[in-house]
């Protein structure tokens, strides 16, 4: 049996995001929670007419975080 047989099953991309998701299971918590936040994506887009952009959409956005009072 090859080494690559998952590429029978699925994608590159589907690969990646598996191992991925087990790479960060496998961490503690403090360094868990850091990987989290950087594996989240934010989407936006916007419609362009005559050469100009309309306004920004943002698919998802992020949850807001409470600000600490100081």
């Amino acid at each position: 049996m090859s080494a690559a047989t998952w590429r029978q099953f699925f994608s590159f991309n589907k690969y990646s995001q598996i191992t991925a998701s087990a790479l960060r299971r496998s961490l503690n918590e403090t360094e868990r929670l850091a990987a989290e936040k950087r594996g989240t994506t934010n989407v936006r887009y916007q419609n362009w007419a005559n050469g100009e952009g309309g306004q920004q959409v943002v698919l998802n956005p992020p949850a807001e975080t409470p600000k600490a009072s100081a």
